[in-house]
């Protein structure tokens, strides 16, 4: 089972720029789908990024062009690089691990999560 520690949330405005990072021990998190979800008030946690062996990167239409997925071998680490923010962006964001992609869905049955990291975004 693979431990996940996301960190990197804050306060930011419209329009700043943020990175997050997930933390991985117990297991390779780079050789799993890994993605980054998010959950705001009131709202059920939702897909943001994923991010697949060979690189291959999924997004959310709503922060495609904006938000961008990476990950680091050699720290066992998975970024999530958020430039563009806005108000609606507001949630606690985590990084689950493994994900498996069924239909047009990201299943997260067997996934391990982090404990978040709440990013808000003031207008």
């Amino acid at each position: 089972q693979v431990l996940l520690v996301e960190s990197g949330g804050g306060l930011v405005q419209a329009g700043d720029s943020l990175t997050l990072s997930c933390a991985a021990s117990g297991r390779s998190l780079t050789s799993v789908p890994t993605g980054w979800f998010r959950q705001s008030p009131g709202k059920g946690r939702e897909f943001v990024a994923a991010i697949r062996a060979g690189d291959s990167t999924h997004y959310a239409e709503s922060v495609k062009g904006r938000f961008t997925i990476s990950g680091d071998n050699s720290k066992n680490t998975v970024y999530l690089q958020m430039n563009g923010l806005r108000p609606e962006d507001t949630a606690v964001y985590y990084c689950a691990a493994p994900i498996q992609r069924l239909g047009g869905a990201w299943s997260t049955d067997f996934a391990s999560w982090g404990q978040g990291t709440q990013v808000t975004v003031s207008s």
